[in-house]
C-alpha cells in the first residue's frame, strides 16, 4: 500500500499528474492514494519535493536521493561503453566475487516492466556449472541427433547446427575442460526467465551493461537456451516455474582477451515518418 503522509504533503499536485493510472486524488487538501489501481511503480514516491509518500509494500531503503554528480552519465561516453561491448568466449580462470554478481542483478532488478509486474527472475549457478554442463551438451546432442535422423526439406537449414552439437558433445566427452565449447570454461552462468519476454529482454540488456562497467565479459548462449527447450530435467535443475519462459542465458566470467577499438555495422534501417506539409 502507498500512503501519502499529510504532515508533509504540500498539495503541489505533482504525484496526481504523474500518476500513469490516475489512483491518486486530493482529499481534504491533500494527496490522497486509493490503491484501487495503483501499479507500485513508484513515480509518486520519486516525484513527491517533500518525501511525504512512501510504502510498506518495498523495502523504502531502496530509495536514493537523485544527485547530479553521481547519476548522470554522459551520452557520448554511454554510445562508446556500448559501441565498444563485445561478446566474451574467452575466460580466464578466475573467480567472480559475490558482490559483481548481486550488482549484477540489481541492474534487472531495477530494469523497467510492463504494467510494473517485476516478474523477471534469475537463477545463478556456479557450484553446480559442471552439473548444467552435462545436461546442455547431452540436450544438444540428443536434439542434434533426432533432426540429423529425420532430415526433410523444411528442417535442411538445421543440418548445420544438429551436426555442430553432436561433433560438441562428442569433443566434450573427450576433455570437457579442454573441449568446452558451449561455456567456454566461464565460472557463472545467469539465467533470465519472465512471464513477459521483453520484461525479461529488458533485463538482460541493463545486466549486460552492468557487466562491462564492472571488467566483466559476458555472451548470451542461444546454444544453452535451446538446450532448456522441453527439457524438464534442465529446467527443473534451474528451478524454472512452469508459468516462467527462459529468455536470457548469460555465460559470464573475466575476459582473457583485450580489445583495442569497436567495430563497424551496417547502416541503421530508419524510416522517418513525417506529417504530411501543404
Amino acid at each position: 500500500m502507498f500512503i501519502v503522509d499529510k504532515e508533509k504533503c504540500i498539495a503541489c499536485k505533482q504525484c496526481i499528474n504523474d500518476c500513469p493510472v490516475n489512483d491518486i486524488i486530493l482529499k481534504d487538501n491533500k494527496a490522497h492514494v486509493k490503491n484501487e489501481s495503483c501499479i507500485k511503480c513508484g513515480h509518486c514516491v520519486a516525484i513527491c519535493p517533500t518525501k511525504a509518500v512512501s510504502t510498506n509494500d518495498y523495502d523504502m531503503d531502496d530509495v536514493i536521493e537523485y544527485n547530479k554528480e553521481s547519476f548522470t552519465v554522459d551520452a557520448d561516453n554511454l554510445l562508446n561503453f556500448i559501441k565498444f561491448r563485445r561478446s566474451i568466449r574467452n575466460f580466464k580462470s578466475k573467480k567472480i566475487e559475490k558482490e559483481k554478481i548481486e550488482k549484477i542483478i540489481e541492474a534487472g532488478r531495477f530494469t523497467q516492466t510492463s504494467t510494473n509486474s517485476q516478474d523477471v527472475s534469475y537463477t545463478i549457478v556456479i557450484d553446480k556449472l559442471d552439473k548444467l554442463k552435462d545436461l546442455a551438451f547431452e540436450s544438444l546432442n540428443k536434439k542434434g541427433e533426432y533432426i540429423l535422423n529425420h532430415l526433410t526439406p523444411e528442417t535442411e537449414y538445421l543440418k548445420r547446427y544438429a551436426t555442430l552439437w553432436t561433433y560438441f558433445y562428442k569433443l566434450y566427452k573427450e576433455d570437457p575442460i579442454k573441449n568446452d565449447k558451449l561455456f567456454f570454461n566461464a565460472p557463472a552462468v545467469i539465467i533470465v526467465a519472465s512471464n513477459n519476454e521483453l520484461n525479461g529482454a529488458l533485463a538482460a540488456s541493463k545486466m549486460d551493461l552492468m557487466v562491462d562497467a564492472l571488467g566483466l565479459g559476458t555472451f548470451y548462449s542461444g546454444f544453452l537456451q535451446i538446450a532448456t527447450n522441453d527439457n524438464n530435467e534442465i529446467l527443473d535443475f534451474l528451478h524454472i516455474s512452469d508459468n516462467k519462459k527462459i529468455v536470457a542465458c548469460m555465460v559470464v566470467g573475466y575476459p582473457n582477451v583485450k580489445y583495442k577499438r569497436t567495430v563497424p555495422r551496417k547502416a541503421a534501417d530508419i524510416k522517418w515518418i513525417y506529417s504530411k506539409r501543404t
